[in-house]
């Protein structure tokens, strides 16, 4: 007899490697090209990891993208698409002296609390993270130099974008374990 589990069964489609959810053929973040060059190789990294967690968040309704599958924490994946919206405007207030860009949610934390179950929600952030990461590319693409210091707090542009490589690739890891939770996708 089997004991009992609230736990879902790991999910993969993978036939190669069973703890993997797709064959690495099959990986549409792996086109065989290697980059030439800092920059490149850095703009690879990032559109790698926003690939990565747009498949984190596929195929799953709202429910599924707003549930808070490790209590007590308020992360879902919901969230980190919010959060991570949120964080790309951020970005763009390090690279100038005016005034910063207001919050698109609001208060600390509104990201993950109002990453609610609603199909317009889950709209509205897939389309303010898409409009904030293309806004935040163009404004980091007027400095070629990564060595040029910028904003009020004389930050490298390669440190804006190491920083952000960053991000995606904790927050990744968080939707890895989220993903698994709500409907035992492995990670990969």
């Amino acid at each position: 007899m089997q004991p009992m589990s609230d736990q879902p069964a790991r999910w993969t489609q993978a036939t190669v490697y069973p703890d993997m959810w797709t064959d690495p053929d099959d990986d549409p973040r792996d086109n065989g090209n290697s980059p030439d060059g800092e920059l490149a190789t850095l703009q690879d990294f990032l559109t790698n990891y926003r690939m990565t967690l747009r498949m984190k968040c596929e195929g799953l309704d709202a429910e599924q993208l707003a549930r808070r599958s490790v209590p007590p924490s308020t992360m879902s994946l919901l969230g980190l698409l919010r959060h991570l919206a949120e964080v790309e405007r951020d970005w763009r207030n390090w690279l100038g002296d005016d005034e910063p860009l207001p919050k698109l949610y609001g208060a600390r934390d509104a990201d993950f609390l109002g990453a609610v179950a609603e199909q317009a929600v889950v709209d509205a952030a897939h389309a303010d993270l898409e409009r904030e990461q293309a806004a935040t590319d163009a404004a980091l693409a007027e400095h070629a130099d990564l060595g040029e210091r910028v904003g009020k707090d004389g930050i490298a542009i390669r440190e804006l974008l190491v920083h952000r490589i960053d991000e995606y690739a904790r927050h990744c890891g968080h939707a890895d374990l989220l993903r698994e939770c709500v409907d035992g996708r492995v990670g990969q």
